[in-house]
């Protein structure tokens, strides 16, 4: 765990030092840094293991930073770390794309247990690059691109890794929990309709103008994707 090295960017000074302190007692390597603009200078110019970003930061927000990090193809798992807990924010935390998101106040050992998750998601092994078809959809998973009848789909962020994890386990039923823990985190409020938005959204870009339709509902059962009739 010593070599594990990690940038806190983070604006509140004493909310700084709070979380060096008590990352470095369990033996993390620490960078901070207190505005957008060396946060971006960092991240560029290291490389860490885990990047905690707070959200509201002077100059560059921590929305903008971690789109930046992955418009940069920096890869490391992000957290996001801040008072905004409303399902607005989570969903624009995660579409920036960020891997897990953490409400003020904290317990540092809730934050030490997220971050052991995302290095031990992190040193998985990935999926091998495949081009997934199910009816007339493409998924080609090493350009990320996705097409229906031919056609181009732009999807979002969360809305593509939604669609893969559900492509992957065609013909089975995946309830809310399975959802949850593979696409958004362990650590995501089930308690949200998030699930039922990404899964409306991927319905209007992907099947109401096509057939057959490949997503259904199992009502007090989960979501099911498939070509064969329901």
């Amino acid at each position: 765990m010593d070599q594990t090295k990690i940038l806190v960017v983070e604006d509140e000074p004493k909310v700084a030092a709070f979380i060096k302190q008590g990352l470095e007692e369990v033996g993390f390597k620490i960078d901070v840094a207190y505005d957008g603009i060396t946060g971006k200078s960092m991240l560029l110019t290291n490389k860490y293991h885990v990047i905690i970003l707070d959200v509201n930061l002077p100059l560059i927000n921590g929305f903008q930073l971690c789109k930046l990090a992955r418009e940069s193809s920096i890869t490391s798992p992000v957290l996001m770390l801040t008072a905004l807990g409303g399902i607005e924010d989570k969903l624009q935390g995660f579409d920036s794309g960020a891997d897990d998101y953490l409400l003020k106040p904290f317990e540092v050992r809730e934050l030490v247990a997220r971050i052991k998750v995302l290095l031990k998601r992190g040193s998985e092994p990935s999926q091998e690059e495949e081009l997934i078809r199910i009816a007339d959809l493409e998924i080609d998973t090493g350009g990320k691109r996705v097409t229906r009848g031919g056609e181009h789909i732009s999807l979002r962020a969360k809305e593509y890794n939604l669609l893969v994890y559900m492509a992957r386990n065609r013909g089975k039923i995946l309830d809310r929990l399975q959802i949850c823990e593979a696409v958004w985190g362990i650590n995501f409020d089930t308690g949200t309709n998030v699930i039922d938005v990404y899964i409306n959204s991927l319905r209007k870009k992907l099947d109401a103008d096509y057939e057959p339709k490949l997503f259904h509902t199992k009502i007090g059962l989960g979501y099911i994707l498939t070509d064969k009739a329901e």
